[in-house]
């Protein structure tokens, strides 16, 4: 009885809080130097206007009748959407210094250790030093390439697995076995572990983790929308929100210092997997770099790091390799295209290895197309102003939101002929355009100070994962399906991966 009465006091503060909130936040007329955008309530702003669920488009959506830069209020929070390749250009690289932060969100902060990552830390020194780990040490081009035999064993055996289901006609789970080898794939380069030898229990608790920390990600809590108000952590705690994340940072936590522990105490890890390599991962480079006083690094700093390497490593590349096989299996003249291109190139071998990739335009076409229709990450991660900053003669305050929205500059019409089309033939009649940050029509990866450092073992990943794919099979629907059934619907979190998961029945080519 006393916990509802102390309940029921609660409640009653938060409604006197809202009630005097409303007396003075109240729906302003914009000025004219403000970018346009959707009249907001009183207290929530256009909170009630968002569909969480699927909030790139739901962005696009509300900001279609104001043009490519709106402004918006989530609580207490500023905020302007970015949707044209122009403007994604002033605040990525013209004015990218002001416009280069991370804003402080509960459950982002929790998960990096407090920002001691670089993808969620603020631009500072030390995401200064952060950068330079991830550039110089972790994924320098000769550091990328020295992992090489790892994604091409994994790819190989994984290759192996679908032709033993082709055989056998059984359908293939290509969401699920595309996460799985992508998160086998990282662990190796990460932790040196071999993922597909740990017990099931283990393997289904290492991607649960990584699931989890996708959602919590991008939560928003009460803490987050209005800042500052009294018993608004109070309010996450009842709703079992502060509960829940507490719970995922731990058990995230437990796992790396595991992996760190082991490692400190048999340095001689297993070379087993592939006796002439003598490669250090990830881990092995981080804990040097203490040893070594380089860098004014922490276990934390190092569980931070590890956190961005895991989710954006496994994550990104799975995603794109699933929607690329939608979109091939929906439009079957360039499957079939991208196929003859890689028979026709390569000849018959029993697997295509990295060596083969870079004459194979059309493929690399198709992952273009596939990356403009469906960004690993829609609306990149969120920025925040620095400073008063003018865009176009609108004036941003200094700690406004920025979402640039990808998905959205990748469907311009003024930027892309027939935007709803999955034609990879516009990247190769005379088009130039790239994915690497010089392009603002194509930003999958950011551009600027933040972008992606990762990127280039993500896309060979990539690359040597759906040339394999078409190279050795024949793809088809199960039995009473049509193309037209395969839906395109995304699911919520910082990477959007397909909703529905893609299965589809193998034939062997070769």
């Amino acid at each position: 009885m006393h916990a509802q009465t102390m309940i029921s006091n609660m409640l009653l503060s938060l409604l006197f809080i809202f009630i005097l909130s409303l007396l003075y936040i109240l729906p302003k007329k914009k000025s004219k130097f403000t970018p346009p955008g959707p009249l907001g309530l009183p207290f929530i702003g256009n909170l009630h206007q968002l569909d969480q669920s699927s909030l790139h488009t739901s962005l696009w959506n509300l900001t279609k009748p104001y043009g490519p830069i709106v402004s918006l209020r989530f609580g207490f929070n500023s905020a302007v959407v970015i949707s044209s390749a122009s403007l994604a250009k002033e605040v990525l690289k013209t004015q990218d210094l002001s416009f280069c932060d991370r804003p402080s969100f509960i459950g982002q902060q929790k998960l990096t250790y407090d920002g001691l990552d670089m993808a969620f830390s603020p631009y500072n020194e030390h995401w200064r030093e952060m950068r330079k780990i991830f550039t110089l040490h972790l994924f320098s081009p000769k550091r990328v390439q020295s992992f090489r035999y790892i994604r091409e064993d994994e790819v190989s055996s994984a290759m192996k697995t679908i032709h033993d289901l082709a055989l056998s006609s059984k359908p293939i789970n290509l969401s699920e076995m595309m996460k799985n080898l992508t998160t086998t794939i990282m662990m190796q380069v990460t932790f040196g572990k071999r993922y597909h030898y740990l017990d099931e229990l283990e393997r289904k608790k290492v991607i649960g983790l990584i699931n989890e920390v996708q959602a919590y990600l991008v939560d928003l809590y009460v803490s987050d929308i209005w800042p500052g108000l009294p018993f608004v952590g109070l309010v996450d705690r009842l709703m079992g929100k502060t509960n829940r994340l507490e719970k995922c940072f731990r058990d995230l936590d437990s796992f790396y210092q595991q992996l760190i522990d082991e490692r400190l105490n048999n340095p001689q890890k297993d070379k087993s997997y592939h006796e002439e390599a003598d490669q250090d991962d990830v881990i092995d480079i981080l804990l040097q770099l203490v040893k070594d006083k380089l860098f004014n690094l922490t276990h934390d700093h190092i569980k931070a790091m590890l956190m961005d390497v895991l989710v954006a490593g496994t994550d990104t590349g799975a995603s794109i390799v699933v929607w690329a096989m939608a979109s091939l299996i929906r439009n079957p003249k360039v499957m079939q295209k991208a196929q003859e291109e890689l028979r026709n190139m390569i000849g018959k071998k029993s697997k295509i290895d990295e060596d083969d990739l870079p004459g194979l335009p059309y493929l690399k076409a198709v992952i273009k197309e596939t990356m403009r229709l469906y960004p690993p990450a829609p609306l990149l991660v969120p920025r925040e102003t620095r400073k008063d900053s003018n865009v176009h003669g609108y004036e941003i305050k200094q700690k406004t939101l920025v979402y640039v929205n990808a998905w959205a500059i990748g469907r311009d019409p003024k930027s892309w002929d027939n935007p709803e089309e999955f034609l990879p033939e516009r990247f190769i009649s005379g088009c130039h355009v790239n994915f690497k940050g010089n392009d603002f029509d194509l930003i999958p990866f950011g551009a600027g100070r933040r972008i992606c450092p990762g990127m280039s073992i993500g896309v060979i990943m990539v690359e040597l994962l759906l040339a394999n794919l078409l190279y050795m099979f024949d793809w088809g629907l199960l039995d009473g399906l049509r193309k037209e059934d395969i839906d395109f619907d995304a699911m919520p979190g910082i990477t959007m991966h397909k909703r529905n998961e893609l299965c589809l029945l193998a034939h062997v080519h070769f």
